[in-house]
C-alpha cells in the first residue's frame, strides 16, 4: 500500500499537540509520585502508572520487567568545620565514613596541581574544581580522582561549578566500564560558594570533618514495556526508551520525565494510526522505560539481556529532553548516517543526523553500543542551542516546571515521523551492521581516560 505522508505526517503533529497529555504525566510523575530512585516506593509507583499508561494508548502487551539492581542509599551526609554545616551531596554511590582531617586544596586535580600539594595530601580531604582547567588537556573528574587517592587522600570534596549554592549529585568511575565505576575513596559534593570557603580555610591549616552513612544492598526494580507490531517485517524491530528513575531527592522534570512521557507519547500516537488512518509500522516497534539510569545503566542493560540477543536495527534514547530543541540525533556508529538523514530530509524540517566521534557512556544508548547495536541519542543541548536555563538535572530543583511542554510536542511529533518512515524502509535497503562486540571493546579500551567530545 502506498503511503499518503502528508496526509500521515498531518495526524501525527495535530494528534502529538493538540490530543497531548504530557501536562497529566508531569503532574503524575513530577509532583504526585516526586523523586524516584531505582528501588524506592517512588519508582514502584510510577512503573505502575507508565505500564497502565502504555495499555491504556493501546499497547497490549505492555509490561514490568523485574530485575535484581545492585543498589545503595544514604541516611546522612554532613560536612563541618569548627561549628559551620557545609553544603553537601554525596556522590552516588559513596561509601560511608566518619573522617576529620586537614582540607588541602587541589585546585582541578591535574597532574601539576596535585605535585604542588603532594606532600600534604597524604591522609588529608581534599578539595577539587569538578569543571575542566582552563586552556589544559582535558581530564575527566574520575581520573583526577583517582590520582588525588592514590597520592594519599582520604576523601574528596568535589566544588559543583553552578552557582546559587546549588549542589547535584554526581557519579564516580568510567562509565565506559560500569562493572569497575566505583569510588575508591568517599566523595562528595559542595557548593561553588562553599568551596571557596573551603578553599580559603585550607590555606589556613583547617580541618573538616565528613560523614556518610550509607549502604550497599539488592532490591528489586522494574523496566516497562510495550511494543506495536510490524505489519510486514514483524519480525525486524525499532526501539525507543528513556529511563523513569531519577536521583535521591529529585523529582526529575527535565531528567527524565522529559524522556520518559516522550517514550509514552510517541508510543500514543503512533499506535492511534491504525485506528484513525488505518497505517500501521511496517517493522514493528517497541517502546521501554528503563529503571537504574542513574545506578550505572543497570535498567537498560538488563533490557538489552533479555530482548537483544536478536539486535534491533536502531535503539534511540530519550534523556533530558527540556535542556534545548530538538535538532535531529547523533549515531554512534556511522553506517547508517545516510540513510537516517534521508528520512529527515523527507520530513523537510531541516534535522540532521550526525555521528561521534568518540563512544558516549552518558545514558541508556550506551549498552546498546557495547554490544555493538546501532543506537542513537537526539542532537540536542551536547552539541548547541543549549537553553540558558536548563541546567537542572541531578538536583532537587529539577521540579515539574523545567519541563518544556511546548518543546516536547514537537519532539513527539517528529519522533513519531522518523520511526514509522524507518519502519518502512524494507530491511534489505538497511547498510548491514559490521559492529562486534569484540570491536566496541577494542574502541572503548582505546577511549578509556578521555573527555568524550560533546560538540
Amino acid at each position: 500500500m502506498e503511503l499518503n505522508w502528508r496526509e500521515i505526517d498531518r495526524w501525527i503533529f495535530g494528534e502529538a499537540w493538540t490530543g497531548s497529555q504530557i501536562g497529566d504525566h508531569v503532574e503524575v510523575l513530577c509532583e504526585q509520585i516526586g523523586p524516584r530512585w531505582a528501588s524506592s516506593e517512588g519508582e514502584r509507583q510510577a512503573v505502575e502508572y507508565l505500564r497502565e499508561q502504555f495499555a491504556q494508548a493501546g499497547l497490549a502487551d505492555a509490561a514490568l520487567e523485574e530485575f535484581a539492581l545492585d543498589t545503595w542509599a544514604y541516611n546522612r551526609a554532613e560536612a563541618t568545620v569548627e561549628d559551620m554545616e557545609i553544603d553537601l551531596l554525596p556522590y552516588n554511590r559513596c561509601p560511608p565514613c566518619d573522617l576529620e582531617a586537614r582540607i588541602v586544596n587541589a585546585g582541578y586535580g591535574t597532574e601539576h596541581e596535585i605535585d604542588r600539594v603532594r606532600g600534604q595530601l597524604k591522609g588529608s580531604i581534599a578539595v577539587m574544581y569538578l569543571a575542566l582547567e582552563p586552556f589544559a588537556t582535558p581530564s575527566p573528574p574520575n581520573v583526577r580522582l583517582e590520582a588525588l587517592c592514590d597520592a594519599g587522600a582520604v576523601a574528596l570534596v568535589a566544588i559543583d561549578p553552578k552557582d546559587g549554592r546549588r549542589v547535584e549529585y554526581h557519579n564516580g568511575g568510567d562509565w565506559r566500564e560500569p562493572e569497575t565505576a566505583e569510588l575508591p575513596i568517599p566523595a562528595v559534593t559542595t557548593s561553588r560558594e562553599h568551596g571557596a570557603l573551603l578553599q580559603k580555610w585550607a590555606s589556613e591549616g583547617q580541618r573538616l570533618k565528613l560523614v556518610v552513612e550509607s549502604r550497599f544492598y539488592q532490591a528489586p526494580a522494574h523496566n516497562v514495556v510495550a511494543s506495536i507490531p510490524g505489519a510486514r517485517w514483524p519480525g525486524k524491530r525499532l526501539m525507543l526508551g528513556g529511563h523513569h528513575d531519577t536521583v535521591y531527592g529529585a523529582p526529575g522534570g527535565n531528567d527524565n520525565a522529559s524522556g520518559t512521557i516522550a517514550v509514552l507519547e510517541t508510543a500514543r500516537v503512533l499506535a492511534g494510526l491504525k485506528s484513525a488512518l488505518g497505517v500501521e509500522p511496517g517493522m514493528s516497534l517497541c517502546f521501554a522505560t528503563y529503571s537504574a539510569e542513574e545506578q550505572i545503566f543497570q535498567g537498560s542493560s538488563e533490557y538489552v539481556r533479555q530482548h537483544c540477543g536478536e539486535k534491533p536495527r536502531l535503539a534511540i534514547n530519550l534523556d533530558e529532553l527540556s535542556t534545548g530543541s530538538i535538532k535531529g540525533v547523533v549515531l554512534a556508529f556511522g553506517h547508517l548516517r545516510d540513510l537516517v538523514q534521508a528520512q529527515f530530509d523527507a520530513m523537510g524540517d531541516g534535522l540532521k543526523c550526525h555521528v561521534m566521534s568518540q563512544l558516549d557512556a552518558t545514558s541508556d544508548h550506551f549498552p546498546f553500543l557495547r554490544e555493538g547495536i546501532d543506537a542513537a541519542h537526539l542532537w540536542r543541548w551536547r552539541f548547541s542551542g543549549r537553553h540558558a536555563d536548563s541546567n537542572y538535572h541531578h538536583e532537587p530543583a529539577d521540579t515539574a516546571d523545567k519541563l518544556n511542554v511546548r518543546e516536547l510536542k514537537e519532539y513527539v511529533g517528529q519522533l513519531a515521523r522518523l520511526l514509522l518512515r524507518l519502519s518502512h524502509v524494507a530491511p534489505e535497503e538497511w547498510p548491514e551492521n559490521p559492529m562486534t562486540k569484540e570491536a566496541v571493546e577494542e574502541r572503548l579500551a582505546a577511549e578509556r581516560g578521555t573527555v568524550v567530545r560533546v560538540f
